[in-house]
């Protein structure tokens, strides 16, 4: 019996768990990234609620849904949805933030948030 004839799988093994290190590592940077376009979404929409409350609360010659988008678009999102009666000093808003490129998923990937915003102003 000749040990020399298993010369190399020592190379398989070797190999095979360097590419599934790599494999995880994309996909722990894919989730990160996943992650902090989760927060920074959730960021636009407590902005976005905030603002269109405040224009309720102390109305301007603009609209709560155009403030309301103004900042969404401001913080790299896109207005979804604002309920913003103006019977109420209430928002709630629904915004959608691209993900990005990844690299093990498909690019077209989005995170939704929602906030809800209430002015209460002193009687």
């Amino acid at each position: 019996m000749r040990v020399g004839s298993e010369r190399g799988s020592v190379s398989i093994v070797v190999a095979s768990i360097l590419a599934a290190l790599v494999v995880f590592s994309l996909g722990a940077a894919d989730l990160a990234r996943v992650v902090a376009v989760a927060a920074s979404a959730q960021t636009a929409a407590d902005v976005t609620a905030l603002a269109a409350a405040q224009e309720l609360a102390f109305p301007s010659d603009l609209e709560p849904e155009d403030v309301a988008r103004e900042y969404a678009t401001r913080n790299a999102a896109t207005l979804v949805s604002c309920s913003c009666s103006k019977d109420t000093f209430e928002a709630v808003v629904t915004v959608h933030a691209a993900v990005g490129p990844l690299l093990l998923f498909a690019d077209d990937r989005v995170v939704e948030a929602r906030a809800r915003a209430v002015v209460d102003l002193p009687a």
